[in-house]
Protein backbone atom coordinates (compact mmCIF):
# COMPACT_ATOMS: atom_id res chain seq x y z
CA UNK A 1 0.00 0.00 0.00
CA UNK A 2 1.40 3.34 -1.02
CA UNK A 3 1.92 6.11 2.00
CA UNK A 4 2.48 9.69 1.67
CA UNK A 5 2.36 11.81 4.89
CA UNK A 6 2.14 15.65 5.07
CA UNK A 7 1.56 17.65 8.27
CA UNK A 8 -2.00 18.13 7.32
CA UNK A 9 -4.72 16.77 5.10
CA UNK A 10 -7.59 18.36 3.63
CA UNK A 11 -10.67 16.23 1.68
CA UNK A 12 -12.24 18.65 -0.46
CA UNK A 13 -11.06 21.17 -2.82
CA UNK A 14 -13.73 23.24 -2.52
CA UNK A 15 -13.87 27.00 -0.68
CA UNK A 16 -13.87 25.80 2.90
CA UNK A 17 -10.65 23.01 1.96
CA UNK A 18 -8.62 25.21 -0.26
CA UNK A 19 -8.95 28.01 2.03
CA UNK A 20 -7.87 26.02 5.04
CA UNK A 21 -4.92 24.87 2.73
CA UNK A 22 -3.45 27.93 1.95
CA UNK A 23 -4.15 29.26 5.28
CA UNK A 24 -2.41 26.30 6.74
CA UNK A 25 0.52 26.12 3.66
CA UNK A 26 1.32 30.13 4.30
CA UNK A 27 2.00 29.21 7.79
CA UNK A 28 4.50 26.81 6.67
CA UNK A 29 2.77 23.26 6.96
CA UNK A 30 2.68 20.94 4.17
CA UNK A 31 -0.68 20.02 3.22
CA UNK A 32 -2.49 17.22 0.88
CA UNK A 33 -5.46 18.06 -0.30
CA UNK A 34 -7.58 15.21 -1.98
CA UNK A 35 -10.33 15.82 -3.96
CA UNK A 36 -12.82 13.17 -5.39
CA UNK A 37 -14.19 15.19 -8.55
CA UNK A 38 -11.81 15.64 -11.52
CA UNK A 39 -12.09 19.90 -10.57
CA UNK A 40 -11.94 22.10 -7.93
CA UNK A 41 -14.91 24.23 -6.48
CA UNK A 42 -17.16 21.38 -4.31
CA UNK A 43 -20.60 22.63 -4.82
CA UNK A 44 -19.70 25.62 -6.86
CA UNK A 45 -19.08 24.87 -10.80
CA UNK A 46 -18.65 27.46 -13.38
CA UNK A 47 -18.96 25.23 -16.92
CA UNK A 48 -19.79 26.42 -20.48
CA UNK A 49 -23.26 24.88 -21.52
CA UNK A 50 -25.96 26.24 -23.98
CA UNK A 51 -23.82 28.33 -25.29
CA UNK A 52 -23.04 30.89 -21.94
CA UNK A 53 -20.72 30.14 -18.84
CA UNK A 54 -23.46 29.00 -16.57
CA UNK A 55 -23.03 28.39 -12.55
CA UNK A 56 -24.37 25.16 -11.96
CA UNK A 57 -24.15 25.30 -8.49
CA UNK A 58 -23.82 28.13 -5.85
CA UNK A 59 -23.43 31.45 -7.21
CA UNK A 60 -24.10 34.71 -5.45
CA UNK A 61 -22.08 37.01 -2.95
CA UNK A 62 -22.89 40.36 -1.01
CA UNK A 63 -20.97 42.92 0.69
CA UNK A 64 -22.60 41.74 3.74
CA UNK A 65 -20.59 38.42 3.39
CA UNK A 66 -17.77 39.87 4.85
CA UNK A 67 -15.73 36.95 4.52
CA UNK A 68 -15.81 36.18 0.40
CA UNK A 69 -16.08 39.59 0.19
CA UNK A 70 -13.05 40.31 1.71
CA UNK A 71 -11.33 37.10 -0.26
CA UNK A 72 -12.98 39.26 -3.76
CA UNK A 73 -10.88 42.05 -2.45
CA UNK A 74 -7.74 40.34 -1.40
CA UNK A 75 -7.30 38.84 -5.38
CA UNK A 76 -9.05 42.29 -7.16
CA UNK A 77 -11.99 40.23 -8.12
CA UNK A 78 -14.62 42.32 -8.81
CA UNK A 79 -18.62 42.03 -8.14
CA UNK A 80 -21.32 42.02 -11.05
CA UNK A 81 -24.82 43.24 -10.92
CA UNK A 82 -27.86 41.10 -11.85
CA UNK A 83 -31.00 42.03 -13.88
CA UNK A 84 -33.04 44.56 -12.43
CA UNK A 85 -36.05 43.04 -12.85
CA UNK A 86 -39.41 45.09 -14.00
CA UNK A 87 -42.21 41.73 -14.46
CA UNK A 88 -43.31 39.47 -12.47
CA UNK A 89 -45.97 36.59 -12.41
CA UNK A 90 -47.51 34.81 -9.71
CA UNK A 91 -50.37 32.54 -9.15
CA UNK A 92 -53.70 33.64 -7.72
CA UNK A 93 -57.13 31.17 -7.56
CA UNK A 94 -55.00 28.91 -10.21
CA UNK A 95 -54.48 31.33 -12.51
CA UNK A 96 -50.88 33.16 -13.58
CA UNK A 97 -51.38 36.77 -12.90
CA UNK A 98 -48.67 39.41 -14.22
CA UNK A 99 -47.89 42.60 -12.62
CA UNK A 100 -44.59 44.54 -11.68
CA UNK A 101 -41.61 42.68 -10.05
CA UNK A 102 -41.37 45.05 -6.89
CA UNK A 103 -45.69 44.20 -6.47
CA UNK A 104 -44.85 40.64 -5.68
CA UNK A 105 -42.01 42.56 -2.59
CA UNK A 106 -44.81 44.39 -1.06
CA UNK A 107 -47.26 41.56 -1.53
CA UNK A 108 -45.03 39.86 1.00
CA UNK A 109 -43.62 42.40 2.87
CA UNK A 110 -45.90 42.57 6.19
CA UNK A 111 -46.22 39.03 6.09
CA UNK A 112 -42.27 38.32 6.16
CA UNK A 113 -41.66 41.03 8.83
CA UNK A 114 -44.28 39.63 10.53
CA UNK A 115 -42.20 36.00 10.41
CA UNK A 116 -39.00 37.22 11.37
CA UNK A 117 -40.08 40.30 13.51
CA UNK A 118 -38.12 38.08 16.65
CA UNK A 119 -34.60 37.54 14.55
CA UNK A 120 -32.19 39.77 16.23
CA UNK A 121 -33.92 39.08 19.22
CA UNK A 122 -33.22 35.23 19.72
CA UNK A 123 -29.97 35.65 17.77
CA UNK A 124 -28.43 39.07 18.92
CA UNK A 125 -25.09 38.10 17.79
CA UNK A 126 -25.32 36.21 14.75
CA UNK A 127 -22.21 34.61 14.03
CA UNK A 128 -22.95 32.98 17.51
CA UNK A 129 -26.23 31.32 17.23
CA UNK A 130 -26.49 29.53 20.44
CA UNK A 131 -25.87 32.79 22.44
CA UNK A 132 -29.37 32.97 23.31
CA UNK A 133 -30.74 30.01 24.96
CA UNK A 134 -34.23 31.15 23.42
CA UNK A 135 -33.12 29.80 20.43
CA UNK A 136 -33.78 26.76 21.90
CA UNK A 137 -37.40 27.40 22.35
CA UNK A 138 -37.87 27.60 18.37
CA UNK A 139 -35.64 25.23 17.16
CA UNK A 140 -38.30 22.45 17.55
CA UNK A 141 -40.44 24.52 15.04
CA UNK A 142 -40.81 24.24 11.21
CA UNK A 143 -40.95 27.02 8.73
CA UNK A 144 -45.02 26.10 7.90
CA UNK A 145 -46.00 25.99 11.12
CA UNK A 146 -44.15 29.12 11.45
CA UNK A 147 -46.10 30.67 8.72
CA UNK A 148 -49.30 28.86 9.21
CA UNK A 149 -49.32 30.54 12.49
CA UNK A 150 -49.31 33.93 10.87
CA UNK A 151 -52.91 33.36 9.63
CA UNK A 152 -52.07 35.33 6.39
CA UNK A 153 -54.73 35.88 3.63
CA UNK A 154 -54.67 32.74 0.90
CA UNK A 155 -53.03 34.45 -1.94
CA UNK A 156 -50.05 36.20 0.75
CA UNK A 157 -49.78 32.50 1.95
CA UNK A 158 -48.95 30.89 -1.03
CA UNK A 159 -46.81 33.55 -2.04
CA UNK A 160 -44.53 33.40 1.28
CA UNK A 161 -44.64 29.81 1.30
CA UNK A 162 -43.10 29.98 -2.19
CA UNK A 163 -40.49 32.24 -1.32
CA UNK A 164 -39.38 30.05 1.41
CA UNK A 165 -39.63 26.76 -0.37
CA UNK A 166 -36.89 29.07 -2.31
CA UNK A 167 -34.93 30.07 0.07
CA UNK A 168 -34.87 26.60 1.65
CA UNK A 169 -34.81 24.68 -1.66
CA UNK A 170 -36.06 22.26 0.23
CA UNK A 171 -39.44 21.40 1.52
CA UNK A 172 -41.25 23.63 4.35
CA UNK A 173 -42.81 20.98 6.96
CA UNK A 174 -39.15 19.96 7.25
CA UNK A 175 -37.16 23.18 7.54
CA UNK A 176 -36.02 24.56 10.47
CA UNK A 177 -37.66 28.20 11.48
CA UNK A 178 -34.76 29.00 13.58
CA UNK A 179 -32.54 28.74 9.80
CA UNK A 180 -35.19 31.73 8.61
CA UNK A 181 -34.52 33.68 11.28
CA UNK A 182 -30.74 33.49 11.38
CA UNK A 183 -30.49 34.78 8.06
CA UNK A 184 -32.58 37.13 8.70
CA UNK A 185 -30.47 38.23 11.79
CA UNK A 186 -27.41 37.91 9.59
CA UNK A 187 -28.76 40.67 7.68
CA UNK A 188 -29.53 42.87 10.47
CA UNK A 189 -32.96 41.67 10.68
CA UNK A 190 -33.80 42.86 7.18
CA UNK A 191 -35.86 40.73 5.13
CA UNK A 192 -35.35 42.22 1.81
CA UNK A 193 -31.85 42.66 2.27
CA UNK A 194 -31.35 38.91 3.25
CA UNK A 195 -33.30 38.13 -0.55
CA UNK A 196 -30.37 40.89 -1.87
CA UNK A 197 -27.63 38.93 -0.86
CA UNK A 198 -29.40 35.95 -1.94
CA UNK A 199 -29.63 36.52 -5.04
CA UNK A 200 -28.38 39.77 -6.45
CA UNK A 201 -24.55 40.20 -6.60
CA UNK A 202 -22.44 38.03 -8.86
CA UNK A 203 -18.49 37.42 -8.80
CA UNK A 204 -16.62 38.68 -12.06
CA UNK A 205 -15.60 35.89 -13.90
CA UNK A 206 -17.88 33.51 -11.81
CA UNK A 207 -17.03 31.27 -8.82
CA UNK A 208 -14.05 29.79 -11.03
CA UNK A 209 -12.38 33.24 -10.57
CA UNK A 210 -12.22 33.20 -7.34
CA UNK A 211 -11.52 29.60 -6.36
CA UNK A 212 -8.92 29.49 -8.95
CA UNK A 213 -7.25 32.29 -6.98
CA UNK A 214 -7.32 31.11 -3.43
CA UNK A 215 -5.94 27.67 -5.27
CA UNK A 216 -2.94 29.29 -6.73
CA UNK A 217 -2.11 31.16 -3.37
CA UNK A 218 -1.47 27.65 -2.01
CA UNK A 219 1.60 25.79 -1.71
CA UNK A 220 -0.39 22.03 -1.63
CA UNK A 221 0.16 18.83 -3.32
CA UNK A 222 -3.45 18.41 -4.53
CA UNK A 223 -5.07 15.23 -5.70
CA UNK A 224 -7.95 15.10 -8.11
CA UNK A 225 -10.26 11.74 -8.47
CA UNK A 226 -9.26 10.63 -5.55
CA UNK A 227 -12.20 9.58 -3.55
CA UNK A 228 -11.85 8.81 0.34
CA UNK A 229 -13.07 6.11 1.93
CA UNK A 230 -11.99 6.01 5.71
CA UNK A 231 -10.15 7.78 8.57
CA UNK A 232 -8.66 6.28 10.69
CA UNK A 233 -7.09 8.06 14.37
CA UNK A 234 -4.44 6.42 15.89
CA UNK A 235 -1.42 7.53 18.30
CA UNK A 236 -1.51 11.30 17.29
CA UNK A 237 -1.71 10.06 13.38
CA UNK A 238 -4.38 10.70 11.04
CA UNK A 239 -4.15 8.06 8.24
CA UNK A 240 -6.89 8.64 5.08
CA UNK A 241 -8.01 5.92 2.70
CA UNK A 242 -8.72 6.86 -0.65
CA UNK A 243 -10.43 4.07 -3.18
CA UNK A 244 -7.60 3.35 -4.90
CA UNK A 245 -5.75 1.93 -1.65
CA UNK A 246 -3.47 4.66 -1.47
CA UNK A 247 -3.31 5.97 2.38
CA UNK A 248 -2.10 10.12 3.28
CA UNK A 249 -1.01 10.42 7.15
CA UNK A 250 -0.75 13.63 9.11
CA UNK A 251 -0.80 15.14 12.44
CA UNK A 252 -3.87 16.19 11.41
CA UNK A 253 -7.15 16.34 8.82
CA UNK A 254 -9.59 18.92 7.80
CA UNK A 255 -12.98 17.28 5.93
CA UNK A 256 -14.68 19.50 4.40
CA UNK A 257 -17.51 16.83 2.71
CA UNK A 258 -21.17 17.76 3.28
CA UNK A 259 -23.89 16.15 5.54
CA UNK A 260 -25.18 14.21 2.99
CA UNK A 261 -21.85 12.74 2.01
CA UNK A 262 -20.78 11.78 5.66
CA UNK A 263 -21.93 8.30 5.25
CA UNK A 264 -19.46 7.45 1.97
CA UNK A 265 -16.69 7.39 4.89
CA UNK A 266 -15.68 4.88 7.56
CA UNK A 267 -14.59 6.38 10.59
CA UNK A 268 -12.26 5.18 13.43
CA UNK A 269 -12.99 5.72 16.10
CA UNK A 270 -16.93 6.81 14.86
CA UNK A 271 -17.95 9.67 14.61
CA UNK A 272 -19.23 11.46 17.96
CA UNK A 273 -23.18 10.72 18.54
CA UNK A 274 -24.43 14.14 17.08
CA UNK A 275 -22.05 14.19 14.10
CA UNK A 276 -23.39 10.55 13.33
CA UNK A 277 -27.07 12.08 13.76
CA UNK A 278 -26.58 14.90 11.88
CA UNK A 279 -24.88 13.05 8.76
CA UNK A 280 -27.51 10.63 9.08
CA UNK A 281 -30.44 12.78 8.18
CA UNK A 282 -28.72 15.27 6.21
CA UNK A 283 -29.70 18.50 4.74
CA UNK A 284 -33.13 19.59 4.01
CA UNK A 285 -31.64 21.16 0.84
CA UNK A 286 -32.73 18.79 -1.46
CA UNK A 287 -33.89 20.42 -4.69
CA UNK A 288 -33.36 21.34 -7.99
CA UNK A 289 -31.62 24.35 -9.52
CA UNK A 290 -31.72 24.01 -13.27
CA UNK A 291 -31.15 26.48 -16.23
CA UNK A 292 -33.57 26.71 -19.30
CA UNK A 293 -33.25 28.41 -22.48
CA UNK A 294 -36.06 30.23 -23.92
CA UNK A 295 -37.06 31.34 -27.50
CA UNK A 296 -37.08 35.44 -27.88
CA UNK A 297 -35.42 38.27 -26.31
CA UNK A 298 -38.13 38.08 -22.96
CA UNK A 299 -38.99 40.65 -20.26
CA UNK A 300 -37.00 40.99 -17.42
CA UNK A 301 -39.41 38.59 -15.27
CA UNK A 302 -39.19 36.69 -12.15
CA UNK A 303 -42.25 34.13 -11.60
CA UNK A 304 -43.51 32.54 -8.28
CA UNK A 305 -45.01 28.85 -8.49
CA UNK A 306 -47.01 27.42 -5.26
CA UNK A 307 -44.58 25.87 -3.16
CA UNK A 308 -45.10 22.29 -3.80
CA UNK A 309 -44.91 22.82 -7.50
CA UNK A 310 -42.00 21.56 -9.59
CA UNK A 311 -40.58 24.04 -9.76
CA UNK A 312 -41.74 26.95 -7.99
CA UNK A 313 -39.43 30.02 -8.88
CA UNK A 314 -37.61 31.25 -12.19
CA UNK A 315 -35.75 34.44 -13.44
CA UNK A 316 -34.90 35.71 -16.14
CA UNK A 317 -30.56 35.71 -16.04
CA UNK A 318 -29.32 36.04 -19.68
CA UNK A 319 -30.50 37.77 -22.41
CA UNK A 320 -29.68 37.67 -26.53
CA UNK A 321 -30.44 38.51 -29.94
CA UNK A 322 -33.36 35.94 -29.84
CA UNK A 323 -33.05 34.05 -26.71
CA UNK A 324 -33.34 34.31 -23.11
CA UNK A 325 -31.61 32.29 -20.53
CA UNK A 326 -33.46 31.32 -17.37
CA UNK A 327 -32.90 30.49 -14.06
CA UNK A 328 -35.20 27.78 -11.89
CA UNK A 329 -35.42 26.05 -9.01
CA UNK A 330 -37.71 23.59 -7.19
CA UNK A 331 -37.87 21.88 -3.88
CA UNK A 332 -37.90 18.46 -4.87
CA UNK A 333 -34.71 16.83 -6.95
CA UNK A 334 -36.52 13.87 -8.29
CA UNK A 335 -39.41 15.45 -10.05
CA UNK A 336 -37.19 17.39 -12.00
CA UNK A 337 -34.68 15.82 -14.78
CA UNK A 338 -32.34 18.37 -15.77
CA UNK A 339 -31.92 17.35 -19.61
CA UNK A 340 -35.81 17.17 -20.77
CA UNK A 341 -36.92 19.78 -22.80
CA UNK A 342 -40.66 18.30 -22.80
CA UNK A 343 -40.40 18.04 -19.04
CA UNK A 344 -39.31 21.79 -18.65
CA UNK A 345 -41.37 22.98 -21.38
CA UNK A 346 -44.53 21.70 -18.86
CA UNK A 347 -43.11 23.40 -15.79
CA UNK A 348 -42.07 26.18 -16.97
CA UNK A 349 -45.86 26.90 -18.45
CA UNK A 350 -47.10 26.63 -14.63
CA UNK A 351 -44.30 29.81 -14.28
CA UNK A 352 -45.08 31.76 -17.03
CA UNK A 353 -47.02 31.78 -19.86
CA UNK A 354 -46.11 31.79 -23.82
CA UNK A 355 -42.37 30.28 -23.33
CA UNK A 356 -40.88 28.04 -25.74
CA UNK A 357 -38.55 25.98 -24.12
CA UNK A 358 -35.32 25.36 -26.67
CA UNK A 359 -32.60 23.84 -24.31
CA UNK A 360 -32.29 22.99 -20.94
CA UNK A 361 -29.23 21.66 -18.36
CA UNK A 362 -28.43 21.74 -14.66
CA UNK A 363 -26.34 19.18 -12.08
CA UNK A 364 -28.43 17.13 -9.80
CA UNK A 365 -27.05 17.66 -6.12
CA UNK A 366 -28.99 15.50 -4.40
CA UNK A 367 -28.03 12.33 -6.58
CA UNK A 368 -24.62 13.62 -6.57
CA UNK A 369 -22.29 10.83 -4.00
CA UNK A 370 -20.27 13.33 -3.24
CA UNK A 371 -22.89 16.04 -2.11
CA UNK A 372 -26.48 14.30 -1.40
CA UNK A 373 -27.67 18.01 -0.99
CA UNK A 374 -27.59 21.27 -2.73
CA UNK A 375 -26.81 24.48 -0.57
CA UNK A 376 -27.22 23.03 3.38
CA UNK A 377 -30.65 23.88 4.82
CA UNK A 378 -31.12 22.43 8.43
CA UNK A 379 -33.90 20.67 9.50
CA UNK A 380 -35.55 21.63 12.57
CA UNK A 381 -34.30 20.84 15.84
CA UNK A 382 -31.00 20.68 14.12
CA UNK A 383 -29.31 23.83 15.89
CA UNK A 384 -29.94 22.74 19.09
CA UNK A 385 -29.40 18.99 18.63
CA UNK A 386 -26.38 18.61 16.52
CA UNK A 387 -24.35 22.11 15.48
CA UNK A 388 -22.67 22.73 18.34
CA UNK A 389 -20.88 19.54 18.51
CA UNK A 390 -20.33 19.58 14.56
CA UNK A 391 -18.41 22.39 15.23
CA UNK A 392 -16.35 20.48 17.45
CA UNK A 393 -12.91 18.92 16.66
CA UNK A 394 -13.29 14.75 17.07
CA UNK A 395 -9.83 14.01 17.70
CA UNK A 396 -7.62 15.68 15.21
CA UNK A 397 -10.84 15.71 12.59
CA UNK A 398 -12.02 19.73 12.00
CA UNK A 399 -14.92 19.55 10.24
CA UNK A 400 -14.93 22.64 7.58
CA UNK A 401 -17.79 23.77 4.80
CA UNK A 402 -21.10 25.93 4.50
CA UNK A 403 -22.69 22.79 6.64
CA UNK A 404 -20.72 23.97 9.88
CA UNK A 405 -20.69 27.45 9.17
CA UNK A 406 -21.47 29.50 12.24
CA UNK A 407 -23.22 32.24 9.93
CA UNK A 408 -23.71 32.52 6.40
CA UNK A 409 -24.52 28.59 6.36
CA UNK A 410 -25.25 27.34 3.17
CA UNK A 411 -23.02 30.27 1.20
CA UNK A 412 -20.08 30.81 -0.24
CA UNK A 413 -19.47 32.98 2.65
CA UNK A 414 -20.03 30.25 5.08
CA UNK A 415 -17.19 28.39 3.40
CA UNK A 416 -14.53 30.33 3.86
CA UNK A 417 -15.66 31.30 7.32
CA UNK A 418 -15.30 27.58 8.45
CA UNK A 419 -12.11 27.17 6.13
CA UNK A 420 -10.53 29.89 7.75
CA UNK A 421 -11.51 28.71 11.42
CA UNK A 422 -10.18 25.16 10.70
CA UNK A 423 -7.18 26.14 9.65
CA UNK A 424 -7.05 28.52 12.92
CA UNK A 425 -7.65 25.43 15.01
CA UNK A 426 -5.27 23.14 12.94
CA UNK A 427 -2.34 25.44 13.20
CA UNK A 428 -2.99 25.87 17.34
CA UNK A 429 -3.38 21.94 17.12
CA UNK A 430 0.18 21.39 15.97
CA UNK A 431 2.04 24.24 17.56
CA UNK A 432 1.39 22.42 20.92
CA UNK A 433 4.69 20.90 22.35
CA UNK A 434 4.97 17.56 21.10
CA UNK A 435 5.82 14.89 24.19
CA UNK A 436 9.39 14.42 23.55
CA UNK A 437 10.96 10.24 22.82
CA UNK A 438 11.55 9.42 26.21
CA UNK A 439 8.13 11.03 28.00
CA UNK A 440 6.87 8.68 25.28
CA UNK A 441 8.21 5.27 26.37
CA UNK A 442 8.69 6.06 30.32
Amino acid sequence: MTETTSDVVVIGAGFAGLTAARELSQRGRTVTVLEAKDRIGGRTWLEDRMGRSLELGGTWVHWIQPFVWAEMGRYGIRPVTGPEFTTGYRRVDGQIVKGGAEEILELMDEANTALLARSREVFPLPWEPLHNPACTELDGITLAQAIDDLDLEPQVRELVRSFWALNFNGRLDEAAYTQALRWAAISNGDWMLMFEACATYKIDGGTKALIEAIRADAEIDLHLNTPVTAVNQTDGTVSVTTADGTRFTGAAVVLTLPLGALGSVEFTPALSAPKAKAAQRGQAGRGAKLWIKVAGRQERFVAFAPAESPLNFVQAEYFDADTTTLVAFGPDATVVPIDDVTAAQAMLDELAPGLEVLEVTGHNWVDDEYAGETWPMHYAGHLTECFEDLQRPDGRMFLAGADYATGWGGFIDGAIESGLTAARHVQELLAQPQPKEAELTA
